[in-house]
């Protein structure tokens, strides 16, 4: 059994007297009544460990059996309480009555795969005459819609566009759609502003009128609750016979698991059901395209948010980045295991070449931040980083990495031909898309949205230090307090011998885990490093022995050359106090825990 450690802490006090980690962090441990844990763990049959968790999350009583098996049917709203929901469905099944031809016009993130691949294949079934996926080029035609494309598709005979996971905030682009008549509906779930483009509906749960309380959700989301909402209205107008079959829409949860994953979206409600729900049918691979990415990928167990956020997302996400933007969609919509095989090939050789190319720019965007750093490593409320040459394809990825070393909101920009893309990521609590659209808004950007999380801007070169000094002035404040609030949360503390697959198995019933719902995060006190070597790609791997005579490989990645893997590689027989994550060690034959090391401090 698991042993929960007692560690005298009052609840005022840092866990285990750390007020300074390695990753300049004071610990908190949850606060849960150890008789309260015992009491639960008891009416509900689960272990005590589990049972604090819980606890300490503040999940109610009531609520435990539904949150450790979140169900569709108990969490799927009406989909017309989301804002010209009802609108959009009326068009389509008119253009599906009168057989118009209806285009999908996808951005070439995974949710935008995703969103295209559900419409697609669900309207597919339904029998919609000749639906194509549009992908705009990353490279050529940037983010959204644009008014080049809107011409092309008319003149392939396109009577309906849907947007997905854009468009809210293409007016320009839109209003060009309308004025050749195509009619458009907008997917999304992108910030918006007051006004809205010239569109039939705008689906959009974060429209500032919406109140559906579903702007939590991926565009993928919304564009499976739109399917849901058009095959109602087929079904009540009798489109379905013995001929035409109603389709399984449950079969499509495995794309709106992957979207959803990894579009970084809150892991609660309506969104934890899709991923759970999801994740099942990807275990049974009926989906070409995911099967044979997973076989690219090597995921061979049953697939969890780890492997579609770090294994198989990144590699639908390559060819949007450095390759052909419409792959993934491709990828995702064929039934041909021989096409999917080879597309998923291609995916993989471009997630090599993206690779390659992040960790040249990554490079040289250190080298730029330290200068700005200055030699008081204090980082400025908002890093902007900028030069010529960058690949626009993999500003995201680093602008992510420098986010998580320098711990501001960042963002970094590719200039070319007089133009800069830059993306952003945020911190929790600084509203990234708030500051970017004001920035539109007063003229410092050419166009930009996003979310609380990640942004992304198109900017004049000569306008990027207007831009760094209007985020900084609107963004201080939250960044500041962001900072002061520096805290690393822990679930429960446990002995090294207690860290036991069992504990692994349990744990898991939490999930999914994301945003909203983390994997717990567990401190082993006192423990001695016996060895550390620096492997890989700037990782450190470390045997740490516990006070009880266990032992566990801890793996620290990315951080050879940060002062958490100093610390560890300098710290060879000396006593630490770690926190992290811990997963199953699948590759030594039997099962065995390791830690993913998030934080560590010296055991004064």
């Amino acid at each position: 059994m698991t042993t929960l450690q007692d560690t005298g802490n009052s609840a005022a006090d840092p866990f285990l007297g750390v007020r300074r980690s390695a990753m300049e962090q004071e610990w908190v441990l949850r606060p849960c009544i150890d008789r309260e844990a015992e009491a639960l763990a008891s009416r509900m049959s689960i272990s005590i460990t589990l049972a604090r968790i819980l606890c300490a999350r503040n999940v109610p009583e009531e609520t435990i059996a539904s949150f450790l098996n979140p169900s569709l049917r108990d969490s799927m709203p009406d989909p017309s309480v989301v804002l010209d929901m009802d609108k959009a469905v009326t068009r389509i099944v008119r253009a599906l009555q009168q057989k118009e031809r209806i285009a999908i016009f996808g951005d070439y993130d995974v949710d935008g795969a995703t969103s295209s691949a559900v419409l697609k294949r669900f309207f597919d079934a339904v029998g919609a005459k000749d639906t194509l996926i549009y992908i705009p080029d990353r490279m050529a035609e940037g983010y959204g819609p644009n008014a080049a494309a809107m011409t092309a598709l008319r003149d392939q005979g396109v009577d309906v566009v849907i947007t997905v996971d854009c468009g809210t905030l293409s007016f320009a682009p839109l209003q060009h759609a309308k004025d050749i008549g195509l009619d458009v509906i907008v997917v999304d779930h992108h910030k918006a502003e007051p006004e809205l483009p010239p569109a039939v509906a705008v689906v959009n749960p974060n429209r500032l009128d919406d109140d559906s309380d579903l702007g939590h959700l991926a565009a993928v989301g919304v564009a499976y609750l739109l399917a849901i909402a058009v095959n109602r209205a087929l079904r009540g107008a009798g489109w379905f016979t013995p001929e035409q079959a109603e389709p399984n829409l449950l079969g499509l949860l495995d794309i709106v698991a992957l979207g959803t994953v990894c579009d970084v979206v809150p892991l609660v409600g309506l969104n934890r059901a899709f991923v759970a729900q999801g994740l099942k049918v990807m275990a049974k691979r009926q989906n070409a395209g995911i099967a044979a990415l997973s076989d690219v990928a090597r995921v061979s167990e049953a697939p969890n948010t780890y492997h579609a956020g770090f294994l198989l997302g990144p590699r639908v996400n390559a060819g949007g980045r450095v390759g052909s933007s419409e792959l993934g969609a491709k990828l995702l919509t064929t039934n041909d295991r021989m096409t999917a095989s080879m597309i998923a090939e291609q995916l993989n050789g471009y997630n090599q070449d993206r690779q390659a190319i992040e960790q040249h720019v990554l490079s040289e965007a250190l080298e730029m931040a330290e200068r700005i750093v200055g030699l008081d490593g204090k980082p400025p409320a908002v890093l902007v980083v900028a030069s010529e040459g960058w690949h626009p394809g993999v500003i995201g990825i680093v602008a992510s990495r420098l986010k998580d070393k320098y711990r501001v909101p960042t963002f970094v920009i590719a200039i070319e031909d007089g133009e800069g893309k830059g993306s952003g990521r945020s911190i929790s609590g600084v509203d990234l898309g708030a500051g970017v659209i004001e920035a539109v808004q007063r003229g410092i950007l050419v166009k930009g949205g996003g979310h609380a999380m990640a942004a992304g801007l198109t900017v004049a070169p000569d306008r990027i230090d207007d831009l760094t000094s209007f985020l900084t002035d609107m963004l201080g404040k939250a960044v500041e307090k962001a900072s002061e609030a520096r805290k690393l949360v822990i679930d429960v503390s446990i002995s090294m011998m207690g860290a036991t697959p069992s504990l692994v198995d349990d744990i898991e019933t939490l999930g999914p885990f994301g945003v909203g719902n983390s994997a717990p995060r567990f401190a082993i006190p006192d423990v001695v490093i016996t060895k550390a070597d620096r492997v890989g790609q700037n990782h450190v791997r470390v045997i740490a022995k516990g006070k009880d005579g266990g032992s566990m490989k801890v793996m620290a990645f990315r951080q050879a050359d940060e002062p958490l893997g100093q610390m560890l590689l300098n710290g060879v027989g000396q006593h630490f106090h770690l926190a992290g994550k811990l997963k199953k060690d699948l590759w030594t034959g039997a099962p065995k825990v390791e830690m993913t090391l998030e934080d560590a401090a010296p055991r004064h």
